[in-house]
């Protein structure tokens, strides 16, 4: 008898999925998900841009956020100021100098739960070749399962200051700002 209860528990536990392997995969909905970021320009307004074309992953334990990570490869190419000029001059190498950088680059490092709904994604930013530490303050928005699609989606928003004399761009300082706001609203499919 001893046996069989231990069979029909090894049993269970193989196929009932654990609350200890809570760590799941998602891949950026492309649909749901903005890069945005945010210039001053000449002190009257911030500029916003946008990029398009990305892809990457992150994984998210709701049960223990350290064990989260974030990967992304932006193309800098995609780049949209709403203006075809001044999308052109930001693709020189004045700015992102897409032909010999195309894309730019995110890994996180650590993540630091703050409280059930924010945190602090640290990580290492790659663009124009040099790689910088950069730390994102985020919220977890929500997760569960979207109403349209039936698949379960995680969503985030997530904002950093950077500057980007850090990574070599330069041009235009101060007429165009310093500083650059970056703003990511996240929604990923889990896998």
């Amino acid at each position: 008898m001893k046996n069989l209860v231990t069979h029909i528990i090894i049993t269970w536990l193989a196929f009932t999925p654990s609350v200890y392997a809570a760590v799941e995969k998602y891949v950026f909905d492309t649909k749901h998900t903005q890069i945005l970021f945010f210039v001053n320009h000449l002190g009257f307004s911030n500029s916003q841009g946008e990029f398009h074309d990305y892809d990457g992953n992150f994984s998210f334990d709701q049960n223990d956020w350290m064990k989260s990570k974030v990967e992304i490869d932006i193309r800098t190419r995609s780049i949209d100021m709403d203006d075809h000029a001044w999308d052109k001059h930001m693709r020189d190498k004045d700015f992102f100098n897409v032909t010999k950088y195309p894309t730019m680059h995110f890994k996180s490092t650590r993540v630091e739960q703050i409280n059930n709904k924010k945190g602090k994604l640290h990580g290492e930013l790659t663009l124009l070749g040099i790689t910088r530490p950069v730390s994102l303050d985020f919220t977890f928005n929500k997760s569960g399962v979207h109403p349209k699609s039936k698949k379960f989606v995680a969503g985030f928003s997530a904002t950093t200051i950077i500057k980007r004399s850090e990574f070599g761009m330069n041009y235009g300082i101060p007429a165009v700002s310093d500083e650059v706001q970056i703003r990511l609203e996240v929604e990923g499919i889990r896998q």
